[in-house]
């Protein structure tokens, strides 16, 4: 995997990233640091991608014990250290995962296997920060079962 990140000029602190795939990401910094706040911060970055990694993982694992999963939103609150490196200290995942008649066993397992086994970047940030999980259920009565 690969990614290129530059600078996009003298006049703030914005920086385009190219991935390895050929997709671009935007960054900017916070205007006392120089940046003109017109993208997110690159450790928005990085809790946006965790947040996305594990949301994946639960609903790929859920899809694989037969769930009808419909929906899943994973919200994300983190502390970060005061000092610099200003690592992740803590970081709290609640998902609100929609379906029908899903069973709290297994939604509660696939946030465990992702975050212990298939989410890098959360296993990676567990090397710093506390990490905890919450989650709801939605039953998705209203929409016709899936085929």
């Amino acid at each position: 995997m690969e990614c290129t990140v530059r600078w996009t000029g003298l006049s703030g602190m914005s920086f385009l990233a190219e991935t390895g795939s050929g997709h671009l990401v935007t960054m900017d910094g916070a205007p006392d640091g120089g940046g003109r706040n017109l993208a997110p911060r690159p450790m928005e970055v990085v809790l946006a991608g965790t947040g996305g990694c594990t949301a994946y993982d639960v609903v790929l694992i859920l899809r694989n014990s037969g769930q009808d999963v419909r929906g899943c939103e994973v919200k994300l609150t983190s502390e970060r250290a005061e000092k610099d490196p200003k690592v992740f200290t803590k970081i709290h995942f609640h998902f609100t995962v929609t379906g029908r008649n899903l069973k709290p066993n297994l939604v509660d397992l696939a946030i465990k296997r992702s975050h212990e086994k298939y989410c890098s970047a959360s296993i990676m940030l567990e090397k710093t920060a506390e990490m905890s999980h919450s989650y709801e259920i939605v039953d998705d009565l209203a929409a016709p079962a899936a085929a």
